[in-house]
């Protein structure tokens, strides 16, 4: 009884059976033992869902990275302000798990000390940037 010989359909098909996934609420990978269809990573996720203020967060992100050079990069914070100047520290996870979500999409990258981390694990204060 032979080996079974791995094609590279049979690759790609199990490259995408273990695709990375992320929550469609807070941007963080998905469990592996999420069911395959799942979008929220939790019932709390699932709940939040994203909302206006999600959406206004992103584009707030987006604007202020058009604005500055290619090369610069921004806090949540600076999302967060601009959003609610008075009660932006209540909006500070919110930037962050908007940034996660940009990140899942390829639009940002998630910095700290200069270096691209994993926005799933990333602790601490973080920066925002385009790809580069």
């Amino acid at each position: 009884m032979g080996r079974a010989i791995r094609t590279e359909s049979d690759a790609a098909a199990n490259e995408a059976e273990h695709a990375e996934r992320t929550c469609a609420s807070c941007g963080r990978r998905m469990p592996s033992s999420a069911a395959p269809d799942a979008k929220y990573c939790s019932a709390a996720c699932r709940k939040h869902g994203v909302d206006a203020t999600d959406r206004a967060l992103e584009q707030r992100i987006d604007e202020l990275l058009a604005a500055r050079s290619r090369s610069s990069s921004i806090c949540p914070s600076d999302a967060a302000r601009a959003l609610d100047p008075d009660d932006w520290r209540d909006l500070m996870e919110p930037a962050r798990r908007a940034a996660r979500r940009m990140v899942a999409r390829g639009e940002v990258e998630i910095t700290q000390h200069g270096s691209v981390v994993d926005p799933s694990t990333a602790k601490g204060p973080i920066r925002i940037r385009r790809p580069r």
